[in-house]
């Protein structure tokens, strides 16, 4: 779902504070005025804390996850490299560890030539 705002929403609401408090805070537009968009702005700072906070978090989650599997992904190569070795690399418990049976793999195919 698309947002319905631009990403710098919070930059433009101090511009236009700013912009507000020169012109002369007093300044109504319609039913607007500086405090609501201030106490607006206000509100959205620890919402904004709290979600980089969360994505700091999320970010290592995701690190830890990352070495994780990579350290599972050695073992689990490790483990098919010794049943190649023991079992030998056409054999059925080779494929049961994963490996895919010389007898199965396809044959090489030739690049055709430059004419």
């Amino acid at each position: 779902m698309a947002k319905k705002y631009p990403t710098d929403v919070l930059e433009q609401a101090q511009t236009i504070l700013t912009a507000w408090n020169i012109v002369g805070a007093t300044t109504n537009l319609g039913t607007l005025l500086p405090a609501s968009i201030s106490a607006d702005v206000t509100a959205a700072a620890p919402i904004e804390a709290q979600i980089t906070s969360l994505e700091t978090q999320l970010t290592d989650a995701r690190n830890k996850r990352d070495a994780l599997y990579d350290a599972l992904w050695q073992k689990l190569i490790r483990v098919r490299i010794g049943a190649k070795a023991t079992f030998g690399d056409d054999s059925s418990q080779y494929e049961l560890f994963g490996g895919t049976r010389r007898s199965d793999r396809k044959p090489r195919s030739r690049k055709a030539g430059a004419e």
